[in-house]
């Protein structure tokens, strides 16, 4: 009898052994799984593109799974989600995706310089700027000779507010490889520091850089486009608006570039047909927030509101989540102008705030405090950061706009006319909302 309770006990106990091992291999396997992708939708799922993606995307992964440790399949396919996400919009998801393979290459080499440059790249899209600096440094130390390194230098550099340091590694850049990518950091410098000719002529070298028909080349027309635009030359804007669409067909941004130039006419109907297909092929907040302008622009007071709305929720969850290192996107920004628009002026200057602690000298991040407190009735203190943001010389009509009415109302309305007028004759075709409210310093009632 004490025999088989013996037995009994050694196959229970064995029996025990084996499930748990059973369970924990499974629990690793729930645990960590390869990260898969998502079926494109709309219009970006037809075509060749799309199927050449998906084929080579489901290669890599069943690479993967013969062989889990294979980390240049790995590379490889961090690689391809980075692009999907700025192919669909989707970066809550493809951001992540990415991440979580490079953290395992990089957990077993932690010099892969490849890697390291990946990682930054995604830190650089979730607007970890200080995080995405430390590994570009550490990328740096390992490769000083490879041109991209100092293009995501230059990136978080921008940032930051460290335009010195940005202009230096731009010079690098171009020096070691001129292309699409070190031209159009080029034209973005020239920009902030106020040569608008030179910052179109980069740009119009790096779309001539790229290759037709490609993401990267088409969002480089799009920036032209947006410099002509904010020189005023619509006509110009369309033109590549037009081009980027014929090189790449149902290009959502290039769709809402000519919404874009639509709202600028006043042909407010058109611009939210263009704004609406645009936002139903992408995931992309700007869309939604254009057209809670274009709602009320156009009378559309509900649409409007939900609108508004709509973009806080899309901004709002995990924006400042970082339960999962490195997994959080930080739109503090973007999120203080949404909430200007749905009335809610608290929350605005939260959120400005949470932005300018983790960056106080970049410029956006100035104008964006000053336009709060301007909107809070808090005059001298959008005086302050609006001289901040001026500091580079930036000529953005939009920029110079917002800082002659706050001047204005800060005790200096001399400046603060020259100022408005000085932005309305760069670009007549000014947002409407805010033209509307320089009229007064324009002699115009």
């Amino acid at each position: 009898m004490a025999k088989s309770k013996k037995i009994l006990y050694s196959v229970l106990l064995g029996s025990t052994a084996v499930f748990l091992a059973l369970i924990f291999i499974f629990s690793r396997k729930q645990e960590d799984p390869i990260p898969t992708f998502k079926e494109r939708r709309g219009p970006i799922a037809l075509g060749a593109e799309w199927l050449n993606t998906k084929n080579a995307i489901e290669g890599l992964l069943a690479l993967l799974r013969q062989n889990p440790d294979d980390r240049g399949a790995m590379l490889q396919l961090a690689q391809a989600y980075i692009q999907e996400a700025r192919v669909t919009g989707d970066h809550a998801y493809y951001d992540k995706a990415s991440l979580e393979l490079l953290n395992k290459i990089l957990e077993k080499e932690p010099g892969n310089f490849d890697a390291l440059c990946c990682q930054a790249t995604v830190l650089l899209s979730q607007h970890h700027f200080t995080e995405a600096l430390g590994v570009a440094k550490k990328a740096q130390a390992i490769n000083q000779h490879n041109a991209f390194i100092y293009g995501l230098l230059c990136d978080a550099y921008v940032e930051l507010g460290n335009y010195e340091d940005a202009v230096k590694m731009a010079d690098k850049m171009i020096s070691i490889r001129p292309d699409i990518r070190s031209y159009s950091r080029v034209s973005y410098l020239r920009e902030i520091h106020g040569d608008v000719r030179g910052a179109i002529d980069a740009m119009k070298l790096a779309v001539a850089a790229g290759y037709p028909g490609l993401e990267q080349t088409a969002w480089t027309r799009i920036t032209l486009g947006h410099l002509y635009e904010n020189s005023g030359h619509l006509d110009s804007a369309e033109m590549q608006y037009r081009l980027a669409l014929a090189e790449r067909p149902d290009y959502a941004f290039a769709i809402a570039g000519l919404g874009h130039t639509a709202k600028a006419k006043g042909d407010y109907k058109t611009a939210i047909i263009q704004y609406e297909k645009a936002k139903d092929m992408i995931t992309e907040y700007s869309f939604a927030d254009e057209l809670t302008d274009l709602y009320a622009l156009d009378g559309q007071k509900d649409k409007a509101k939900a609108s508004a709305e709509a973009v806080i929720e899309m901004l709002g969850p995990g924006s400042g989540d970082e339960d999962e290192e490195g997994h959080g996107h930080y739109a503090d920004r973007e999120l203080a102008y949404a909430y200007i628009k749905a009335g809610d002026l608290d929350k605005a200057l939260e959120h400005a705030k949470t932005e300018y602690a983790r960056r106080p000298n970049n410029i956006d991040i100035c104008e964006t405090m000053a336009w709060v407190h301007y909107k809070r009735g808090e005059f001298s203190e959008a005086g302050k950061h609006i001289t901040n943001a001026l500091r580079t010389g930036a000529q953005t009509p939009t920029l110079l706009c917002r800082a002659g009415l706050i001047k204005s109302k800060a005790g200096d309305p001399a400046a603060g006319a020259a100022l408005v007028k000085k932005a309305v004759e760069m670009n007549p075709f000014i947002d409407p909302e805010l033209k509307k409210e320089a009229l007064p310093y324009l002699g115009v009632r």
